[in-house]
């Protein structure tokens, strides 16, 4: 009889015998832009897109009909042909900025988004803070150019906000190498946005010490509190002269912000073209396959005219064609300068630089629009 051993010892062999040894597991593929989902994987990242948006939209009322739509189309199928995940951030982005009527809606594929460290709790490790300020030195500080003009006029080319802590000290120098110059045009046609505290921190040189300006608010529905924005009395240097604007269709956001806020204090003429009008400020919400999500969570409040410019946009003061924006501010503002002059020599070198600007002789900062 054979003993209990070998009973088990048969056993196992018969077990490997109909199963065969074991595989290895293969490590999943990493997921690329064309990586393909099924149709249960689109509709997971629907449904948590759908409780994102239930949750932090700003609107509640306009996000439970905007998630209720979604889940319907992903349903319904109407994502079929949006297989790759590449092809389903597009189709998302668009049914969210059409069916829910917000230009800052847009879905992307960034597998390494990591949710806390984009958190505003996240205290940036120090290599993750010398990245960021590396990232920012790369791109000016948001400073695309600075320049004096023939007849003292100053020009800014700003793209975007970054940090205060970091983009602050740039701001100062900007300001600083403008200071002398008569007048000042603020390029903010290809600006799209950024830190609604460097907006504060920017504007804060544009008006005289002890002349505390209140900004803008930003209500936010997660925290359900608003936050109020003024500038501030520690900036180095302050520019207290005529300032214009530029702005095109490409001004969005905090760069509207920072043209609405010059236009309702009064401390600045708007030259361009109506601005892109997105007033909501947002973070990004992990979807699951990579798919991260920008959901616009708050909204603008100034203080003055008490509401915003979204969809609507900023409208400037001279409404131009954004490529002739510079010509004519530079004009304008040579042509005030030449009113305001008193020496005979001055008037004279103004009456000669207004001729060659009218004739096109002097070379002006170009505008192109920025590629989306």
């Amino acid at each position: 009889m054979p003993s209990a051993l070998f009973r088990l010892a048969s056993l196992a062999a018969a077990l490997f015998t109909a199963i065969g040894p074991m595989q290895a597991q293969a490590a999943p593929e990493p997921l690329q832009p064309d990586t393909v989902l099924s149709a249960a994987d689109r509709r997971d990242v629907v449904d948590t897109l759908a409780r994102q948006l239930r949750a932090r939209y700003v609107f509640p009322d306009r996000a439970e009909k905007l998630a209720t739509r979604l889940v319907g189309r992903a349903r319904q199928g109407d994502y079929e042909g949006a297989k790759t995940i590449e092809a389903f951030a597009e189709a998302l982005s668009k049914d969210l900025r059409e069916f829910g009527d917000d230009g800052h809606f847009r879905v992307d594929f960034d597998p390494e988004f990591d949710p806390v460290r984009e958190s505003e709790d996240h205290v940036p490790t120090a290599e993750e803070a010398a990245q960021r300020r590396a990232e920012m030195a790369q791109w000016g500080y948001g400073i695309s150019r600075t320049q004096r003009l023939p007849g003292n006029i100053g020009y800014l080319d700003l793209r975007g906000f970054g940090p205060t802590e970091i983009v602050g000290a740039a701001y100062d120098a900007a300001i600083t190498l403008l200071a002398g110059t008569d007048a000042l045009v603020l390029d903010l046609r290809s600006n799209g946005g950024g830190e609604p505290e460097s907006v504060s921190y920017l504007l804060s040189h544009f008006f005289a010490e002890g002349d505390r300006r209140h900004l803008n608010d930003l209500y936010l529905r997660p925290s359900n509190k608003t936050r109020e924005y003024w500038t501030t009395s520690f900036v180095p240097v302050r520019y207290l002269k005529p300032i214009t604007v530029l702005t095109s269709k490409f001004t969005f956001s905090g760069g509207e912000e920072c043209a609405y806020d010059l236009q309702t204090q009064k401390r600045a003429t708007l030259i361009g073209e109506t601005t892109g009008g997105g007033a909501h400020p947002g973070e990004g919400v992990a979807l699951g396959h990579g798919l991260v999500a920008f959901v616009p969570n708050g909204r603008a409040i100034n203080p003055i005219t008490h509401t915003d410019w979204e969809k609507v946009g900023v409208k400037p003061d001279v409404a131009l064609p954004a490529a002739d924006a510079m010509k004519a501010a530079y004009l304008a503002l040579l042509e005030d300068r030449l009113k305001a002059a008193k020496d005979p020599q001055e008037q004279g070198a103004l009456q000669d630089v207004l001729k060659r600007a009218r004739a096109g002789e002097i070379e002006l900062p170009g505008y192109m629009p920025p590629r989306h």
